[in-house]
């Protein structure tokens, strides 16, 4: 007997495919069974036994209500959101303030799909997060990458070169970058902001608009002392939005919740975009329960730090290059045949991520043990 999908495989229909996907796969890095995973920069340490009971039981209670639609605008999260932004970065932002998604690329694209589109464009800074150009192509805009220095730091008047010449409708800055790690001082961010002030696409009654400025904190748990973050420029800049995670330092990458902070008037164009109802209830409950454990989940992000900062003093201390590192992560190099390398550790059960500029590997920052087993792995590979 034929199957259904083999008649419709003989039946050889053409799908009506959008122009500009022909031939492309989807994203993801490879997820591969190896005793150790440092490829895709998640938290190492699981949630405590306590947390989970925690999660399970407003999961529970959320369930006798699944009959019903969640809170649309899911104002007890934002709230708490909120709370948690004062006292993790002493600014103070008000539920209205708060935005949250299905992760933070949900959070992206709601942006894109309020400010970008058809004839607009969006500007970042490459090497940089390899999301954002798809983020772009799914919102029908324009791609527009401007350079990192060497070091993968921004310059001031490249950017603002690049703002004028281009006149973005959303400017992208990730800080810390993703894959190198590099956090943009506040100063460059200002900077930023001032210039995309009025640089923007035509506004409908004839003037310009500002541009979007959107300064990605996905690993801004991570920074460094005396590493300011954005939020604390949010009051001086109505354009300005920051966007933050709990799947990083919250190690509640299986959860999938991002959120941002931004003027109210920025927040209620995204409202426009959402779908309805696009927090689960499930999601909502489970997102309150981890943030009542905050402290808890966070207790990790010092050691995970200070794991980190020995890393990159071990690999330069074996002659490699290392990027500076305010995120979980370490982008180091250069080596003539990275693949090897990377396929060297990998047959040693050592799974990092071969991405970011050709000579360059970025390793996540794990465990002590984990961390111990890809030095070992890596001096073998390089026959140190």
């Amino acid at each position: 007997m034929t199957t259904p999908a083999f008649e419709a495989t003989e039946r050889a229909v053409r799908l009506p495919l959008r122009a500009g996907l022909e031939g492309l796969t989807p994203y993801g890095a490879p997820q591969l069974d190896v005793p150790v995973l440092l490829n895709v920069n998640e938290n190492p340490y699981p949630p405590s036994d306590a947390v989970v009971a925690d999660i399970a039981d407003a999961v529970a209670n959320a369930a006798h209500g699944l009959n019903r639609y969640p809170d649309r605008d899911f104002h007890e999260l934002r709230a708490e959101l909120a709370e948690y932004l004062r006292v993790e970065s002493g600014v103070v932002v008000v539920p209205e303030q708060i935005w949250a998604a299905n992760g933070s690329n949900e959070v992206m694209l709601h942006l894109l799909q309020a400010f970008g589109g058809t004839g607009r464009s969006v500007l970042s800074f490459a090497p940089t997060y390899s999301m954002y150009p798809e983020y772009a192509r799914d919102t029908l805009t324009g791609w527009v990458a401007g350079r990192r220095a060497e070091d993968f730091t921004l310059d001031v008047d490249h950017a603002r070169a690049q703002i004028a010449e281009h006149r973005p409708a959303v400017i992208l800055l990730a800080s810390p970058n993703n894959p190198t790690g590099t956090a943009l001082p506040l100063s460059t961010i200002e900077a930023v902001c001032e210039a995309a002030a009025t640089s923007g696409p035509p506004a409908p009654d004839g003037g310009t608009a500002a541009s979007v400025v959107v300064v990605d904190e996905a690993y801004g748990e991570f920074r460094r002392e005396g590493t300011a973050s954005a939020l604390t420029l949010l009051p001086r800049h109505p354009h300005l939005a920051v966007s933050r995670t709990m799947s990083k330092a919250f190690g509640m990458a299986g959860l999938r919740l991002g959120y941002l902070a931004a003027a109210p008037a920025l927040v209620d164009v995204l409202r426009v975009v959402r779908l309805p109802y696009h927090l689960s209830a499930v999601t909502q409950a489970a997102a309150l329960a981890a943030l009542r454990h905050r402290a808890e989940l966070m207790s990790q992000v010092a050691s995970l730090r200070a794991e980190r900062d020995d890393l990159v003093v071990w690999l330069r201390d074996h002659g490699l290059q290392v990027a500076d590192s305010d995120a979980n992560f370490v982008l180091f190099g250069l080596f003539d045949d990275r693949h090897a390398v990377w396929n060297g550790l990998l047959e040693r059960g050592v799974l990092i991520r071969e991405v970011g500029p050709d000579g360059w590997l970025r390793v996540s920052v794990g465990t002590p043990r984990e961390t111990a087993a890809f030095k070992a792995a890596l001096e073998e590979v390089l026959g140190w």
